[in-house]
């Protein structure tokens, strides 16, 4: 993890004649602003960099004021890369309290390939994927109750990892840790038999894995847990 006096130190390589790279700061100011504009409350960031400060990952807790906080919180993944590697990038999530587990779905990218206009662009294109956070959030919430309500027989949830690593939520080697988690969970608050409990034993095993890893398979979880729980 590094402050955001390190991140702002960070240089941003001269662009070329075919890409135009965002500077780490710029985009985390940028949606600090849009986010509070559109009246969310940031009540933490945590930011990390990796591969010689190319490439960036940071995480932004918000909320809403008149939503009621539970035992997760609402979040927002932030992604940029000075290597090429991908695009800006921002997607919702959701991050567990008891154990800090994180799960993201819908990516939006926010500089189109680090094109010539990247930073000119990148106001209205965060404002745009800021303006359907909310609905983003709140479809979150949604599942994550259709998940709670819904009971998981030890037979359903073995049948699951075995889709988990058909979608590639998961690869073989994680599934002697995912049951271990199901079968004994480290947190209580995850022993009853649901699903919310065994989408947790996944995320917890996601937490080994880097971040960009961790976007893809988040996606794959949570499509595989709607079609199991029903959710449209």
């Amino acid at each position: 993890m590094v402050s955001r006096e390190e991140l702002a130190e960070v240089p941003t390589p001269r662009p070329t004649d075919t890409w135009f790279p965002l500077a780490h700061r710029d985009l985390v100011t940028e949606v600090e602003c849009q986010l509070l504009t559109s009246g969310f409350e940031i009540k933490s960031m945590v930011h990390s960099l990796s591969h010689d400060r190319a490439r960036y990952f940071g995480i932004l807790q918000v909320n809403v004021p008149d939503r009621e906080v539970s035992d997760y919180a609402w979040v927002v993944g932030l992604r940029n890369s000075h290597d090429k590697t991908y695009p800006a990038g921002m997607v919702a999530g959701t991050q567990v309290f008891v154990c800090d587990n994180l799960a993201f779905t819908g990516e939006v990218r926010l500089s189109r390939k680090h094109t010539r206009h990247a930073s000119r662009d990148l106001r209205h294109l965060t404002a745009r994927a800021v303006g359907k956070l909310g609905d983003r959030f709140h479809n979150l919430d949604r599942r994550i109750s259709a998940y709670r309500g819904r009971h998981v027989s030890d037979w359903a949830a073995h049948d699951l990892v075995i889709r988990a690593i058909d979608c590639r939520a998961i690869t073989t080697t994680q599934v002697p840790q995912v049951l271990t988690e199901w079968r004994k969970p480290s947190h209580l608050q995850f022993e009853h038999r649901t699903a919310w409990s065994l989408f947790n034993a996944f995320t917890e095993v996601h937490k080994r894995v880097n971040p960009n890893q961790a976007l893809p398979r988040g996606e794959a979880l949570y499509g595989l847990f709607d079609a199991f729980c029903g959710v449209i």
